[in-house]
Parts: structure tokens; C-alpha cells; sequence
């Protein structure tokens, strides 16, 4: 293992990460808000960390296996996320206490958008822009930018790239070069991301209000601004922009390059992955409009609709946004969103979850079994589009499948046993594994009243979700080790 080589790298990602600090420090100076002191200071401490780190090992290079991709990107969100908890740390307004400001640097970081603070209206805008913009940066991965620009400094980046890029099929490339392919999904990612602050603007947001949320959705975070979230600008339109956009950062980004490049919507319309998140994304909405309609929730079918769309797409995407409280929903609406957020986005994209290509590739295989029943003696694929899947792929599949409902048992148990509810605990964990945000009972508002020990099995599990399993799982393996 080459240690010194992966803390070489460390260091140059602690030391670029803390130049984002400057950027919240500047919008302290803009709005006057007092808040531009401790990210200078974190900025100033996070560098020199970083520098130490790098500049004992500077020569340390060679070309990476898969192992050092993995640890790398263990370490990549453990520790970057641990830093950017530093700023919250040193901040007065809030003042957070360690375990506090871990979790909203980590729920940051891995876009899961649960959050401790209150009140949050009145913050200062320095810390508002600083959580957007964790959740930005989080959102496809600043490793994918590191793989773009590490090469330039001795770093070979295809490990990185097959460690850290969800779904079932890791190997394949957009482009014959991974720093190309990172440039070009950093490119897309930017482009949306001014195209959603460009729409938000134009409905009616404050420029700051624009750019902040529009980081938070790209990302599909569910961070806001304010505590009433969406509902803040109780708009139609910004809901309706907010849908558009969610559901194009749910989609996978190599099928958005695919598009561009063939410079044909119906790029789109070929992919079997696409084509069923749109249809689940449908049945929700239809779903929960019915349910308000027939529980009496709202008498206004334009109400309930509106409702129905942002509430069902920012669920199952696992955004986390609100234009209400849908935990006063009738608890059938609630949970049927809880577990939507169990399939989450496409793979490849921003959203959490065990991702949409997952849970078609798991009906798929379902569907073969029964047809085994009926025809013991048959050879049945699995076919996707018109592509026959190896069984290997598949039974990696279920293999995650598994480890995910393991890891998601032992976090419960262990909220249970800290003394919460099992509501709270099932939703709760349920919100943080699939990098949702909200949950139900006690954690549907915000995670603040929860005990520490309780906030750090949260945090494994938003590093879980968002490393997808067996990424984490297989640094515990003692083979994984051994030279």
C-alpha cells in the first residue's frame, strides 16, 4: 500500500478544498454579516494541514491499484468532510458543538441534507452559502473534479474513477481519457447548475437565494435557506422549476453527455433506466394527488397536484425539499415516500439511494425466477435494452442489496437501543443511508433533539449511502490489506 503516496494526495485535496472557504468569508464581507472570521481562519488552518501533509511526500508518486482507489476514496470523504467541519466549529453564530458540526458537515458533504440548526432564516449569509455549497461540491463528487486535475500532478486517475462512480457497471468510460470524462461531467454539472440559478432568478429568487438553492438542487441536497424550505417562496413556478431541474440531476450524467453528443433528445427515450425513473417519478405523483384528494388534505385539486409533484419527485429523488410538512400527511403518503427514497436516482447521478438501475435489475431478475418455475430446464438472460447482462452482474447486485439491508438493520437497532422511538429510528436511518435528508417523528423537522451517539451512527450511515456499501465495506476485509 502506498501510504505516502495517499497522503501526499490528501494533502493536495485538504490544501484545494480550503480555498472554497474563501468564498463564503467574501459573501460575509458582501452582506456585512460578521460571520467572514472563522472560514479564514479555517481557510488558514486547513492550508497549512494540507501543506504538512503534501510536502514530506511530494516526490512519493507512482501509479495507483484499485486498492489505493478505494482507500483514497474512503479517506476522501472521511477527511475532507471532517475538515470542511472545522469552519462550523469556530463559527459563534450558530455555535455547534463537535458531534453537531461533524453532522452538518458530513450531511453537507454527501448531500444528504439533514441538518441540527434552527431558525435558520436568521443565520448569517457566510454560513448559509457555506452549506450550499458543501452540498454543491458533494454533489457529483469533488473527486471526479481531483481526477480532472490530479493527473497534471502525477496522479493516475482511472482507480478513482471505478471506485467512486455508482451503479452496477463501473468500467465503462464516456471518453477514452478519465480526465476528459471528468471534464466533460464537471461541464454538464456547471451548465445545469447556471441554468437552474438563471430559472430561479427569473421566477422571482433574490440572486443570493438563486445561486444557493440551485447548488442544493443540482446536487439534489435538499439544503435551503430558510426553515420553511421551498414553501419559503410559496411559488408554483419555483416548484415546478425546482421539479425540472431535480428530475434532470436525477438522471444519469454519462445518458445527458450520451444526448449531447448525438445532439438528439431521444437518446433519453433508448434507456430502459430512464424511462422507469420517469414512470416511478409519474405513479408517485398520481399516487400521493389521490391520497390528498381523498383524505380531504387540501380541497384545491391545483393545491394538491402541486403538492403532490414536489413532494413525490423531491422524496424519490432524495432531494429532501418541502413546500409542506409531509409528515402530517396521512402516514400511508408518508411512508409510501419514505420508501421511495430506497431507489433514489438514476445511477450515475446525484441522487441517493439504492438507485433506480438497482431495483430494475432486481424486478428483472424477480421475473426470471417465477418464469424457472414454470420452465425448470430453460436458460433465461437478463436482458437490459436489447444487451444480455452476465449472471456476475446480478449477483453483485444482490450482494449489495444485502449489505445494504444489513447495514440499515444495525443502524436502527442501534438508534433503538440509544433510546428513540422506532419511527424516529427507521426513518431516521432511512434518511441519512439513502442521503435523503428528512424523516418522520422526531427527526421530520430537523435531527437537533437526537442524542450524539445516536448523530455519529447517522454520520457512518450518510458515509455508507453515499460510498455505496461495498466501498466502505471492503476496507474491513483483511485481504483488502495484505501486500
Amino acid at each position: 500500500m502506498q501510504y505516502r503516496n495517499i497522503i501526499r494526495i490528501l494533502g493536495l485535496l485538504v490544501a484545494i478544498l480550503s480555498t472554497t472557504m474563501l468564498f463564503p468569508a467574501l459573501v460575509s464581507l458582501l452582506y456585512r454579516d460578521g460571520g467572514g472570521v472563522a472560514f479564514l481562519t479555517a481557510f488558514i488552518l486547513c492550508l497549512v494541514t494540507g501543506f504538512i501533509a503534501w510536502y514530506p511526500n511530494r516526490h512519493q508518486k507512482g501509479e495507483l491499484r484499485a486498492r489505493e482507489g478505494f482507500l483514497i476514496v474512503v479517506l476522501f470523504w472521511t477527511v475532507l468532510a471532517s475538515v470542511s467541519a472545522v469552519p462550523f466549529i469556530f463559527m459563534e453564530t450558530p455555535s455547534l458543538s463537535v458531534t453537531d458540526a461533524f453532522f452538518e458537515s458530513f450531511s453537507g458533504l454527501t448531500t444528504t441534507g439533514a441538518t441540527i440548526l434552527t431558525k435558520i432564516d436568521g443565520l448569517p449569509h457566510a454560513v448559509l452559502w457555506y452549506r450550499q455549497q458543501l452540498q454543491w461540491l458533494g454533489g457529483m463528487g469533488i473527486i471526479v473534479l481531483a481526477v480532472a486535475v490530479l493527473p497534471m500532478l502525477g496522479v493516475g486517475g482511472m482507480q478513482l474513477y471505478r471506485a467512486e462512480t455508482p451503479g452496477p457497471v463501473k468500467d465503462s468510460k464516456m471518453t477514452p481519457r478519465i480526465a476528459d470524462t471528468a471534464k466533460h461531467l464537471w461541464y454538464i454539472y456547471m451548465l445545469l447548475t447556471i441554468a437552474c440559478a438563471g430559472a430561479y432568478w427569473a421566477a422571482g429568487m433574490s440572486g443570493f437565494d438563486a445561486i444557493t438553492h440551485s447548488f442544493s438542487t443540482i446536487a439534489i441536497g435538499g439544503f435551503s435557506t430558510h426553515d420553511a424550505s421551498m414553501g419559503y417562496f410559496n411559488s408554483p413556478v419555483i416548484n415546478m422549476i425546482c421539479v425540472f431541474f431535480l428530475i434532470i440531476a436525477g438522471v444519469n450524467f454519462a445518458l445527458h453527455f450520451a444526448a449531447f453528443s448525438s445532439k438528439s433528445i431521444r437518446t433519453y427515450f433508448y434507456d430502459p433506466e430512464f424511462k422507469t425513473f420517469l414512470a416511478i417519478q409519474v405513479v408517485l405523483t398520481l399516487l400521493c394527488f389521490i391520497g390528498l384528494m381523498s383524505w380531504g388534505v387540501t380541497s384545491s385539486y391545483e393545491q394538491a397536484l402541486d403538492d403532490a409533484m414536489f413532494q413525490a419527485v423531491s422524496i424519490s429523488t432524495t432531494a429532501g425539499f418541502a413546500t409542506t410538512n409531509f409528515s402530517e400527511w396521512p402516514v400511508t403518503l408518508s411512508m409510501l415516500l419514505i420508501f421511495a427514497s430506497f431507489i433514489g436516482g438514476c445511477a450515475g447521478s446525484t441522487g441517493g439511494g439504492m438507485k433506480v438501475m438497482r431495483i430494475l435489475l432486481l424486478y428483472l431478475q424477480g421475473i426470471r425466477e417465477l418464469n424457472r418455475l414454470i420452465h425448470p430446464k430453460a436458460i433465461i438472460t437478463i436482458k437490459l435494452g436489447k444487451k444480455a447482462l452476465p449472471d456476475k452482474i446480478v449477483d453483485a447486485i444482490w450482494g449489495f442489496f444485502s449489505a445494504y439491508a444489513a447495514i440499515f438493520i444495525v443502524c436502527m437497532i442501534l438508534l433503538m437501543a440509544s433510546g428513540i422511538d422506532e419511527m424516529t429510528s427507521f426513518t431516521a436511518v432511512a434518511a441519512c443511508l439513502n442521503n435523503l435528508g428528512p424523516g418522520l417523528g422526531e427527526v421530520a423537522a430537523n435531527f437537533a433533539y437526537i442524542n450524539d451517539f445516536s448523530k455519529w451512527v447517522l454520520i457512518i450511515a450518510m458515509l455508507f449511502g453515499r460510498l455505496e456499501i461495498f466501498t466502505l465495506l471492503v476496507l474491513f476485509i483483511p485481504a483488502f490489506w495484505r501486500d
